[in-house]
């Protein structure tokens, strides 16, 4: 039997792991804030931190200490914390997502695939829904998505985005990758990346009904995770797309 560690098991995530991990037949524990990460990373054989980016710091550190392999699924991240990542992966195994779900990760591989076939005469936007109670914006699935098809069109997504229009804006920049977030009810997660072209459009699009899927999905890469050597990883290497 695995032994499953889930860094914030009191928030909505967290609740969904304990049942994805005890409904597969493997063993869950958890901690949340003030809990003692070290110990539970030396209990576990892998931890899945769906907490705070404040958090991932000692968690990292928790994580190389123990030898333990780790699922991140925070999102928020900012550019420290990726180098904090990296740092970490040459001596443990990291899997770091803004989506766990099975169905968005192959979504993203679909976007890369279009993205790299349609040229800048074709506009890419992200467009995203999420509940009332979600903090960050552009959803850490919707920078992925976006990473995707800058990925395809071989640009950089930071300097080709353009996010929060507001009054006189000017046209649309050509090749640039828009985003639109939407906040409102309960929304698990509702993702849309449309292509518009020239009097034709394609929309490739993914809808959580239900945060289990990301529960299920991380629950699949942190088995997959056990065993791999100290490396950053991603979500589709754990479907085998890359």
């Amino acid at each position: 039997m695995t032994s499953i560690g889930v860094i914030g098991s009191e928030g909505r995530m967290g609740v969904a792991l304990a049942t994805a991990i005890t409904g597969a037949g493997h063993r869950y524990c958890g901690i949340d804030r003030g809990g003692d990460t070290l110990s539970l990373a030396r209990d576990s054989d892998v931890l899945v931190d769906f907490s705070s980016p404040a958090a991932l710091e000692s968690t990292l550190d928790a994580c190389v200490a123990a030898k333990t392999p780790i699922v991140i699924g925070t999102t928020g991240l900012e550019e420290r914390h990726h180098y904090l990542i990296d740092d970490a992966a040459k001596d443990i195994a990291v899997l770091q997502t803004g989506n766990t779900s099975l169905g968005v990760t192959l979504l993203a591989h679909l976007v890369r695939e279009a993205a790299t076939r349609l040229d800048a005469d074709w506009d890419i936007e992200v467009v995203e829904m999420h509940h009332r109670m979600k903090v960050d914006a552009p959803s850490g699935t919707a920078l992925l998505l976006g990473q995707a098809a800058a990925d395809g069109r071989g640009i950089d997504l930071a300097r080709e985005s353009e996010r929060g229009r507001d009054g006189v804006t000017g046209a649309r920049g050509h090749g640039a990758i828009g985003f639109a977030s939407l906040r409102g009810g309960t929304v698990a997660g509702d993702h849309d990346v449309i292509f518009a072209g020239a009097e034709e459009m394609i929309t490739l699009s993914h809808r959580a009904e239900n945060r289990m899927i990301f529960a299920r999905g991380a629950v699949r890469a942190a088995l997959w995770l056990i065993g791999q050597k100290p490396e950053r990883y991603t979500m589709p290497q754990v479907l085998g797309l890359s």
